[in-house]
């Protein structure tokens, strides 16, 4: 596993560029699922820190073209509880990184992505009433996760969509988290001295590919046809996932 990705193959290059535009693409249909494609890849060809760092970079722009409607559509209560949940947990699960080994990163990334594909196929939910409270510790949970699989969706994804809201309530309030969970953890990264230039302007190029899907994603999203958009998502995740396995070799 390279060092620096500027020592990865052409057909790697193609691949992670791919993976980055495929991202964008199910983040603008379900307002999340980025990190579930593009880390099973990235995982691949690049070590723990970078591949986080690069997608991290990547979709702080990504979203950008469709930030507007969010904002005018997020639940701005409980994203500022899922935040503060985060910004408590993170660097626990950023200092649980450092312990893991590469390759136990890249099958743990696999395994989640498609455990999340699974739940959400099956239309598993919390069926409980949410409260504030556990708003903040779902947060804090996704913060963690994020922090060592560099996957902070789930936990937000599993229990805040048991909410009664309307879809783009849903979709907003998960995408504005997911991009303040990218502002935080550059932070927390830098705080930990890995904030590595050669993987942050790999972020930064990949986030041409990840800002188009976005933008073909949502200008595609229909409300009204969820389900056919939501499919279309759990078959890029089922692929992204599959590919990071050890089946293969």
């Amino acid at each position: 596993m390279p060092d620096a990705w500027f020592s990865l193959s052409p057909m790697e290059t193609g691949w992670i560029v791919l993976a980055a535009f495929f991202a964008g693409l199910v983040r603008g249909f379900t307002g999340f699922g980025s990190g579930l494609v593009f880390l099973p890849v990235a995982a691949q060809v690049l070590p723990p820190f970078g591949a986080i760092l690069t997608m991290t970079l990547m979709d702080l722009f990504g979203p950008l073209p469709i930030l507007r409607r969010a904002w005018s559509d997020v639940d701005r209560g409980d994203l500022g509880r899922l935040v503060l949940g985060c910004i408590l947990c993170l660097p626990l699960g950023l200092w649980a990184l450092t312990r893991i080994p590469p390759e136990v990163f890249q099958l743990a990334v696999g395994l989640l992505a498609l455990a999340m594909l699974g739940i959400l196929s099956l239309g598993l939910r919390y069926r409980g009433t949410v409260s504030r409270r556990m708003v903040t510790g779902i947060g804090g949970a996704a913060g963690a996760l994020g922090g060592v699989a560099g996957l902070p969706g789930p936990p937000v994804i599993l229990f805040y969509m048991s909410r009664p809201l309307p879809v783009r309530i849903i979709r907003a309030t998960i995408l504005l988290f997911l991009l303040s969970y990218d502002v935080l953890l550059v932070g927390y990264m830098g705080a930990f001295g890995r904030l590595e230039p050669g993987f942050a302007l790999l972020g930064l190029l990949m986030a041409l590919p990840n800002m188009a899907g976005n933008m073909v994603g949502g200008w595609l999203f229909r409300p009204e046809q969820e389900h056919f958009y939501r499919g279309i998502a759990y078959v890029l995740i089922a692929l992204a996932a599959l590919s990071g396995l050890p089946i293969w070799e």
